[in-house]
């Protein structure tokens, strides 16, 4: 009888299988979009624009003490905002929103065209305000109180056990104004 030739050079299945897959995988990565040159833009959602862009193009359009109204209107569209008390000025506002993971929303880029009409109704007056024109407002750190008692989570939870009957007899409870308790009767 011949003996077995051993096999010293034999791989299992096991390793040929993940070998295969580890080289599928790594011939998948051309197929993936490109990295961002700062790792901190894949966890930023994208930059948004909110409100009425005007354009540079379209302010060099308007001549003041020329253009009336409604040629401000059919170029611009209708405005953002307008006086609180008279019709004279238009506001467009524009600026640039981001969502940051973690954070308030962040603006940027803010900008605010003002329009202002003499009262025959041509333009009397054209600017634009940035960000460094604008003002910071400081919100009152008081709250409006509210009837009623402070509860707190446990009490308004756990409050209401034993207050109310589901059979309908009387619990020693003062009645409600008008309504006889049954045990009196």
């Amino acid at each position: 009888m011949e003996p077995t030739p051993l096999k010293v050079n034999a791989t299992p299945p096991l390793a040929r299988a993940l070998a295969v897959l580890a080289c599928l995988g790594v011939a998948g990565c051309q197929y993936l979009p490109p990295l961002p040159e700062r790792p901190r833009e894949v966890f930023s959602s994208p930059i948004i624009a909110r409100g009425h862009l005007v354009s540079a193009e379209q302010l060099q359009q308007i001549t003041p003490g020329v253009t009336a109204r409604a040629d401000v209107q059919a170029l611009l569209g209708s405005p953002s905002h307008t006086a609180t008390f008279s019709d004279d000025t238009w506001y467009y506002i524009s600026s640039s929103t981001q969502l940051r993971p973690g954070r308030a929303l962040s603006v940027s880029n803010q900008r605010v065209v003002v329009v202002a009409f003499n009262p025959n109704g041509t333009v009397r007056e054209l600017r634009e305000l940035g960000q460094a024109d604008g003002r910071n407002l400081s919100f009152a750190s008081r709250e409006t109180p509210v009837p009623g008692n402070d509860r707190t989570l446990l009490q308004g939870l756990f409050g209401n056990i034993g207050r109310f009957n589901p059979t309908g007899s009387s619990t020693g409870q003062p009645a409600a104004p008008g309504v006889a308790n049954s045990s009196s009767r």
